[in-house]
């Protein structure tokens, strides 16, 4: 594989498209902007996009409610030509991207000085890119001491509030020994080798990230694809301009994962795509499918890679025009199939329109329709996604099943920052939710719906156990989130502290059922005003549980312990974002009062504690806190 964007279609009208879109009113311009960002262009192309982008947001501003992270890049050589490359990756994922370019090779000046135009930027993510040379070049290089050295900035990008992804070191220097560099302990390659592998080993423990540049040197083209001697020499960019479009593309991704805009759902057409043939022609022996042929196991590969996403917690479904009964045979009949029909959480298999089906399915498991990738190898059906969806990621599929696999994992689509206990158990989680909303299609009665999923509600403040998951949470849920306010490890650490000091409350909800546990579904984030008052700052609850009381329960348990703090009201604030929209009347359905809206449509709500009244609620409530509670459940 090379370093072009080879999962993105190309436009033939992509010139013609870019003049309307500047034409256009300025929702509708992004719109078309984002479109022509997620189709394959060359650098110059590219490049000429994001100048029409940047001129455009000058003139009529940024559109509201798309989402947006400011990024401080700092380096070691010259990294101009990577902006606009980050920008259009950051669009293609409905992100707005700042950019704060630091002074060159003066990294360490601009973290340490309170005073510099670093801190007053004040970035929500600092990218260390540091080149070889920097770092493992001269004669006294040692590959400990670097990184120690760069330990203590990120101790000082830390200090500014910013998460901080460092770029691992290009491993570009030629070998001095040859096959068994290793043992030439300080030749520069051999350092370089170091340094990563103790990146690796350190950045976990300092929540730090990395973008491993080293890993996608060896994917995609090797260093002749991302280092050129001559233009370093000349004019050091480490990171050639071919390169560029996809260095750009990884930052992009990354930065995705942190605001929680990767992908959660692989969609999977049948016919040509997990197997060879059609199974409503060739039946099952028919299909081209496991050991024996090149054809059958390249698309044995593409399910064991899709079993492999699910194992981390991608949702797995499928999408296909077929006859229910023939679909479904392969997952349950053939014997070289590794995915099961227990794997997939959505199955759909029907002769209708794929669009009105990949709606469904994203309504059937609770999830934003930008949520979903969807394979097929067809390209029509491909087309005609992107033109009626085009909030759902197509990849261009090569004709090749063999490329299957590599096209959809170098997109990135699914990418995570880190791994918890509930990312392992998603998949089967979204199964059990699909297995829900069965029941309740079928119920003519929601109370006794809810009582027969036998709820249990476990509550307690932020704790050291569920932490990872909390952070993930605060910095990925996007629907069902009241201000969308994000938090870093240390800024969540600081409010664990706030609470044990009596200046914060916090909630974590985990909810079970007939079905299963969900896991943590719920978070609350209160400060407590100088009025004595509770103030939420966060209110955030996972789409898989709506519809089955929790935002009562939640209000009970905060009045609760606002009563007990001696509290009088109740205040939160709903702020609109391009994706929240559902929780704009949360607080007046939950009995609030409307204190004031504000120009960008923010809503401030009161609550008064004095008498208040539980909502009632079918489930059964835990307490894993050392507070009480009043709660009011009904049968």
């Amino acid at each position: 594989m090379s370093v072009s964007l080879d999962w993105l279609p190309i436009r033939a009208d992509w010139n013609e498209a870019l003049v309307q879109a500047q034409q256009s009113e300025p929702v509708v311009a992004f719109e078309a902007f984002r479109a022509l960002a997620n189709s394959r262009v060359d650098f110059v192309s590219a490049n000429r996009l994001d100048r029409t982008i940047q001129r455009f947001i000058a003139r009529n501003g940024a559109p509201g409610g798309l989402a947006s992270i400011k990024l401080a890049v700092l380096g070691s050589s010259t990294l101009a030509h990577l902006l606009p490359h980050i920008r259009l990756a950051g669009l293609r994922r409905g992100l707005l991207v700042d950019i704060y370019l630091g002074d060159y090779g003066l990294y360490r000046q601009q973290l340490a000085d309170p005073t510099s135009s670093l801190h007053a930027f004040k970035p929500d993510v600092i990218l260390l890119a540091l080149d070889a040379d920097h770092m493992a070049g001269h004669s006294t290089a040692n590959a400990e001491a670097a990184v120690e050295n760069l330990r203590s900035s990120w101790k000082a990008a830390h200090a500014l509030g910013a998460i901080v992804i460092q770029q691992t070191i290009l491993p570009r220097f030629m070998p001095a020994l040859g096959n068994n560099e290793d043992r030439l302990a300080q030749s520069p390659a051999a350092i370089v080798e170091r340094i990563n592998t103790l990146l690796r080993e350190t950045a976990p423990a300092d929540n730090i990230y990395l973008l491993a540049l080293d890993q996608w040197v060896t994917l995609t083209g090797g260093i002749s694809a991302w280092f050129d001697p001559g233009l370093w020499h000349l004019s050091k960019h480490e990171v050639p301009h071919a390169a560029a479009p996809f260095y750009g593309d990884q930052v992009g991704r990354m930065l995705a994962a942190i605001r929680g805009r990767s992908s959660k759902c692989l969609v999977l057409d049948l016919d040509n795509t997990l197997w060879g043939g059609v199974i409503g022609d060739d039946g099952l022996e028919g299909i081209v499918l496991g050991q024996g042929t090149a054809a059958g196991e390249a698309h044995l590969a593409l399910q064991r890679y899709a079993k492999r996403l699910s194992e981390r917690g991608i949702i797995l479904a499928v999408c296909s025009k077929n006859d229910e009964a023939n679909a479904v045979a392969p997952f349950q009949k053939h014997p070289e199939m590794i995915l099961k029909q227990a794997d997939i959480a959505c199955f759909v298999a029907n002769w209708q329109d794929k669009a009105e089906n990949l709606k469904h399915i994203a309504r059937t498991l609770n999830i934003g329709i930008d949520s979903l990738v969807f394979v097929d190898d067809n390209p029509v059906e491909r087309a005609l996604i992107r033109r009626e969806l085009p909030q759902v990621a197509v990849p261009e599929l090569p004709e090749d099943p063999a490329l299957y696999v590599q096209t959809i994992a170098l997109a990135g689509y699914f990418e995570a920052l880190d791994i918890t206990a509930e990312d392992r158990e998603r998949a089967e989680l979204y199964r059990q939710n699909a297995s829900r909303e069965a029941l309740r299609a079928s119920a003519t009665d929601m109370a006794g719906f809810l009582d027969s999923l036998q709820m249990q509600l476990t509550w307690q403040p932020f704790d050291q156990p569920g932490f990872k998951r909390i952070v993930q949470l605060i910095n990925k849920t996007n629907q069902f989130n009241l201000t969308t306010r994000r938090y870093t490890e240390a800024q969540v650490t600081e409010v664990m502290r706030g609470e044990e000091e009596g200046r914060f409350v916090t909630l974590q909800l985990r909810l079970t059922d007939v079905y299963g546990d969900n896991g943590i579904i719920g978070l609350v984030i209160c400060q407590l005003t100088p009025r004595c008052d509770l103030e939420i700052d966060v209110w955030l609850m996972s789409c898989r549980v709506l519809g089955r009381e929790v935002e009562q329960a939640t209000l009970n348990l905060l009045a609760a312990r606002a009563i007990e703090l001696g509290c009088h009201r109740l205040y939160g604030a709903y702020m609109p974002t391009e994706k929240n929209s559902m929780v704009k009347d949360l607080y007046s359905k939950l009995g609030f009062t409307l204190e004031d809206t504000q120009a960008d449509g923010t809503t401030r709500w009161s609550l008064a504690l004095a008498g208040f009244e539980p909502r009632p609620i079918h489930m059964q409530l835990i307490q894993g806190a050392p507070w009480q509670t009043i709660t009011s459940t009904v049968s």
